[in-house]
């Protein structure tokens, strides 16, 4: 099954069947026998990717990112000048440019590299971390009493990934060609029309994508239900990858696509929270 996915497309064993992504696994050599070629040198098999083989490399890229969120949470001056602002922010940007270029980096990387998706979580967590302080400092808690915004966020985060997770075997949704297509369409086109809101309001003309109106909203509330399809296909390539007979270190692929829809989702849930609250 071929993938549009730019995460997984460049594994070529997601796109084999199970018969032939391990064709040559286990077959006996037959050298030293009057006929047949001497025996090549033992070559040592990887294993093969599983459900607590992702399970692992998930919670180690998660574990590394709300670490890394908390040391720059907890380790950066509280935002009370002018200076702590441009401290914050300074590291912020640093730790999100690195985020985003990793991430393109482990997005078409044939050979996927633990140690990149690593560093990936790392410079995500300290993009995050900075950012959540933001929202904390402008927002704090809601007038309900039910703990921070950016606590309502992290729950709803794993709510969500809980509930489509459950939806996705309860239901066993069928991930078909077109829904793949308008996911990753979707998703480009949203990166797009953030780098433009972005290069506009260096402008001062920006449309209020980011703002704190209705449109603003609208594209937040949008931005999470995109992170929830991406959520499905994370959930579908797995099960295809496991049942194509992946290659265990193809577990910290499939640890990378869930990370960066946990994060998709996070930042459009800490918006939506933010623009309910001023209402």
């Amino acid at each position: 099954m071929q993938s549009n996915n730019p995460v997984f497309r460049r594994s070529e064993e997601f796109t084999r069947s199970g018969a032939g992504a391990y064709q040559q696994f286990g077959q006996p050599q037959y050298g030293g026998q009057p006929g047949y070629p001497a025996p090549p040198a033992p070559v040592q098999q990887s294993g093969r990717m599983t459900i607590d083989s992702v399970v692992q490399s998930t919670a180690i890229t998660l574990g590394i990112t709300i670490v890394a969120a908390a040391a720059t949470w907890f380790l950066t001056p509280d935002i009370d000048s002018t200076e702590a602002i441009s401290t914050l922010s300074g590291i912020m940007i640093v730790g999100a440019g690195a985020a985003f270029i990793l991430s393109l980096v482990n997005s078409f990387k044939r050979v996927i590299s633990p140690a990149l998706v690593m560093a990936f979580a790392l410079a995500e967590g300290v993009a995050l971390g900075g950012l959540s302080k933001f929202y904390d400092a402008a927002y704090g808690s809601d007038a309900s009493g039910m703990g921070g915004i950016v606590v309502q966020a992290v729950v709803g985060t794993f709510a969500a990934f809980g509930g489509t997770l459950a939806a996705y075997k309860f239901f066993d949704i069928k991930v078909g060609q077109k829904f793949r297509t308008f996911v990753i369409a979707a998703m480009f086109g949203m990166v797009a029309l953030s780098l433009m809101e972005v290069v506009l309001g260096l402008f001062g003309n920006g449309v209020g994508l980011f703002g704190d109106g209705k449109l603003g909203l609208l594209f937040a509330v949008g931005g999470l239900v995109l992170g929830v399809f991406m959520l499905i296909l994370d959930f579908d390539f797995v099960e295809q990858g496991i049942a194509n007979g992946l290659p265990e270190r193809e577990s910290w692929r499939a640890s990378f696509g869930l990370l960066v829809s946990l994060v998709w989702i996070y930042t459009n849930l800490l918006r939506i929270l933010a623009i309910l609250q001023q209402d």
